[in-house]
């Protein structure tokens, strides 16, 4: 432990411009390879109300969480949605898939020399051919000859980031995918990060302190990793996600708020999706089940419905979901706090070290 540390800082206003969300990163602080234990990583603390810091570890989690809090996860999985191939001239192709869209049919990132055009045929492995339909925005909409789903598991492999600059190895199969991801819930092109901190031991701790468990789900699209193009941060448009946040969850959250407990979120993507199913909530209410594609952009300023605290890891420099983590803790406090985490030498990114963050109060609490 190295104790706490006071950020005497404040912020005083909201920070918009792309610039206010960049920090040095030395190359070797990023993590290429997961811990050998899932729950080995550390964890810097954040106070939302006073700006301290406090160095620990993954492990003091549950002594961190209130009985009666409750813990909201992302169940999705990820998908081997990496597929390589060729044009029917030849050229070599490489495709990410966004989005399974029906049995045979997908969007997808797609790689190659020069675009194909709508009509033209792609081959892949095994006699699979898929028919180019057309774009949609930046994505290529693909028929397969064969169910998707199926030549994915057959010849895909794991998506991992750009910036581990490797190829998967046979232990990446399992070690991007979260604990608890749902076996009929494959349609991520990334992983809900946040979660692979979590194994079986973790969560046994959680129950015995008295912390509850509930899911969303969200599928994470490859949009997750391009960068934010524009230098006014409002400008910027976000990809769009499939999530559902189920009744029993939505009823999950209203009993904790009602007794006074907390909803910690573990990841973005969950607070993504819990933040998108409280947007249309009747009054008297924190929010609805809510089923379908968000798009949901939070940045420093946005009024918080639903998340009393956060658990994640360290995100990329200018990204949105540093400008997530900024408007729930504060941007100068975050900003500060990855300093710090630069300067005692925390793995970052998806196979890094973690977080857990309070919420910085902006705004009256907001009647439930």
């Amino acid at each position: 432990m190295l104790g706490l540390l006071s950020l005497l800082k404040p912020c005083t206003k909201p920070c918009m411009k792309l610039s206010d969300f960049h920090f040095d990163l030395p190359n070797e602080l990023i993590a290429r390879h997961p811990e050998p234990v899932r729950s080995a990583s550390r964890l810097l603390q954040v106070d939302g109300v006073t700006g301290a810091l406090h160095h620990g570890r993954f492990t003091d989690l549950p002594g961190l969480l209130q009985p009666g809090d409750l813990l909201v996860v992302n169940d999705t999985r990820v998908l081997p949605a990496r597929l390589f191939g060729h044009k029917g001239s030849g050229g070599r192709i490489e495709m990410l898939v966004e989005r399974v869209i029906g049995t045979h049919e997908v969007l997808t990132h797609l790689r190659a020399s020069k675009s194909p055009k709508a009509g033209s045929m792609l081959g892949f492995a095994d006699g699979v051919s898929a028919e180019m339909l057309g774009r949609a925005d930046d994505l290529f909409h693909l028929r397969f000859s064969a169910p998707v789903l199926a030549v994915l598991q057959a010849q895909g492999e794991i998506p991992l980031p750009p910036y581990m600059s490797r190829s998967p190895d046979a232990s990446d199969s399992e070690r991007y995918q979260t604990v608890y991801a749902h076996p009929e819930k494959s349609a991520s092109a990334a992983a809900p990060t946040a979660g692979l901190h979590f194994d079986e031991a973790m969560f046994a701790a959680l129950a015995d302190r008295g912390v509850q468990r509930a899911f969303v789900t969200l599928h994470v699209g490859a949009g997750t990793f391009q960068p934010v193009r524009v230098d006014n941060v409002v400008s910027h448009r976000m990809h769009a996600e499939w999530l559902s946040v189920p009744p029993e969850t939505v009823a999950a959250i209203r009993e904790t708020k009602s007794r006074g407990g907390r909803v910690v979120a573990v990841g973005t993507t969950s607070v993504r999706a819990l933040e998108s199913a409280a947007r249309n909530a009747a009054p008297g209410e924190w929010l609805n089940p809510h089923e379908g594609e968000t798009d949901i952009f939070i940045y420093p300023g946005y009024e918080w419905r639903v998340v009393d605290a956060l658990v994640t890891n360290f995100h990329l420099p200018e990204s949105t979901l540093l400008m997530l983590v900024s408007a729930f803790a504060g941007q100068c406090e975050v900003m500060a706090a990855y300093a710090e985490a630069v300067a005692q030498r925390y793995r970052f990114f998806s196979y890094g070290d973690a977080m857990f963050l309070t919420r910085k109060p902006s705004h009256a609490p907001r009647e439930g």
